[in-house]
């Protein structure tokens, strides 16, 4: 019999729960009688609850985040109903603050609040002996990374062969950006290398090539950035693919070059710029050199073969629909490869409500907790945002149509304001912005700039995008008439770039 259940609800197969591994790597004594369970968003809550209670535990330790937090209610209130002697601990970021408001928290029996590594092995020693008094909410004292068991072993070869490996050099994060979870993480720590280049090598040498770092600054240590970048480099076997989350204002020429050494498309640096309006980074306590950020990404894009996934904020308090416009233009133009655009969220324990009042800032009550209005973007215009944004994902992020999409903006002054027109138009087109084939949306794009902006190279540039790096895709019929049935002969490019940029997408859509 399984006594302790570790579980949560994954947004995707792909993405490996590395909380709960590091739960169950520190259970000690008690790791034989535990097991993990990870389940999808995309399953049904009554499935997920039978497989759980088919093991017939004492104790289920259950992960909540913004993206499962509907559905894991649903199962914690099966669970209970069925075997209300079931001692369910919750825990995670969705959870830890505003606590006891939450329905969930009210089905379950206890919280652990904070990070719970050792404070979770402690409560189901008390619990498997017998107590079960404990209050509602127990705050787990912040560990320091010389007491924590590293998880690292506890990956499985199915988790090396296919998924992301999720692995960590420091925890917290300087900033005090007021939207973001990760200004309450506080002080930042950093893992003993001597312990954690060994982890990492042991995985390597057991097969692991896809390794993305949850460092919420990986670069706010350079001493410690290089010495991860040089290990890899000593490391490196074909197939690799490496993730980091860095401050774009702070990478010194000997990072750059470090990075230079790298083959093409196998890193990924995920760089969060949200706002370029000054009057908002101060309402949001960001502080961003704009200048060397600037400078930073055109040196890598420049300089080194990393593959840059760029972040901006709509809603933010201050920002209007014209000044993000012009801030996403002025991030276009340093050219990354993705730039994610996404919509601010309303997250538990964060101060961005302290706007509220004076910004008339709307969420949803609902997860995500978008915003929905505010006093300089309405309703209606953010959901053009909305529009935009995952119009720009199909297009533009995906990098299909990396000729053909300029053309939209080739005569106008701002590219903002050209693919909003079009997201505009594809939107009351289609009426809809998901489960779209591909092949509508070329012939949608196409018919933007053939009939609407009348350019008159649309087909040919179109072709070249959908035969280009050696993909087979469906015909195009309807530029058949134009270009004649001979048009999809497959043109000679390379394909060395593509598996890099789909990694890329798996880990930036979490």
């Amino acid at each position: 019999m399984t006594e302790i259940i570790l579980t949560t609800i994954n947004a995707r197969f792909i993405h490996a729960a590395f909380g709960l591994r590091y739960l169950l790597a520190n259970l000690g004594d008690l790791q034989p009688k535990a097991r993990i369970l990870e389940f999808e968003i995309k399953q049904r809550a009554l499935e997920i609850a039978t497989e759980i209670l088919a093991h017939s535990p004492r104790v289920v330790g259950f992960g909540v985040y913004i993206w499962n937090a509907s559905l894991s209610a649903e199962v914690v209130s099966i669970l209970k109903r069925v075997q209300p002697s079931l001692f369910i601990i919750l825990g995670g970021p969705e959870v830890s603050h505003e606590t006891l408001l939450q329905p969930i928290v009210q089905e379950a029996d206890l919280v652990i609040t904070g990070e719970a590594d050792l404070k979770f092995a402690e409560v189901c020693r008390a619990i498997l002996s017998g107590k079960t008094d404990f209050p509602k909410v127990v705050h787990a004292e912040l560990p320091k990374f010389d007491q924590i068991t590293l998880p690292y072993d506890l990956y499985s070869q199915e988790d090396l062969a296919h998924r992301v490996l999720y692995v960590e050099a420091s925890r917290g994060c300087p900033f005090t950006c007021e939207f973001c979870l990760s200004s309450l993480d506080v002080p930042v720590r950093a893992v003993d290398l001597t312990q954690f280049l060994p982890s990492l090598e042991d995985l390597i040498e057991k097969g692991a090539r896809v390794f993305k770092f949850v460092d919420r600054t990986f670069n706010l240590s350079l001493q410690t950035s290089r010495t991860i970048l040089q290990f890899f480099l000593d490391h490196w076997k074909d197939g690799m693919f490496l993730h980091f989350e860095m401050v774009p204002d702070r990478m010194p020429e000997a990072l750059i070059e470090l990075l230079a050494r790298f083959p093409n498309g196998s890193v990924q640096l995920e760089v969060g710029i949200q706002t370029f309006n000054e009057e908002t980074s101060k309402h949001i306590s960001r502080r961003q050199n704009y200048t060397k950020l600037a400078n930073n990404l055109r040196l890598l894009r420049a300089q080194t073969g990393v593959h840059i996934h760029a972040d901006l904020i709509a809603g933010l308090p201050g920002e209007t629909l014209e000044s993000f416009g012009t801030g996403f233009d002025r991030l276009l133009a340093m050219a990354p490869q993705e730039i994610q655009v996404g919509i601010l969220k309303r997250l538990r324990g964060t101060p961005i409500i302290r706007h509220d009042e004076a910004f008339a800032m709307v969420y949803s009550p609902h997860p995500p907790y978008e915003i929905l209005q505010n006093k300089d973007l309405s309703f209606a215009n953010l959901n053009r945002l909305r529009r935009f944004a995952r119009f720009w994902d199909l297009l533009a992020n995906s990098g299909r149509f990396s000729e053909t999409l300029p053309l939209l903006w080739k005569n106008e002054p701002s590219p903002f304001l050209a693919f909003l027109r079009f997201s505009d138009w594809i939107g009351e087109r289609l009426g809809r912005n998901h489960s779209i084939a591909l092949i509508a949306l070329a012939e949608a794009l196409f018919q933007f700039l053939n009939q609407e902006l009348q350019i008159k190279e649309a087909a040919e540039t179109l072709m070249r995008d959908w035969l280009k790096d050696g993909v087979k895709r469906e015909r195009l019929p309807f530029l058949e008439s134009i270009l004649g049935p001979t048009a999809h002969k497959s043109t000679s490019s390379s394909r060395a770039q593509r598996p890099a940029k789909r990694q890329a997408r798996h880990l930036a859509s979490e």
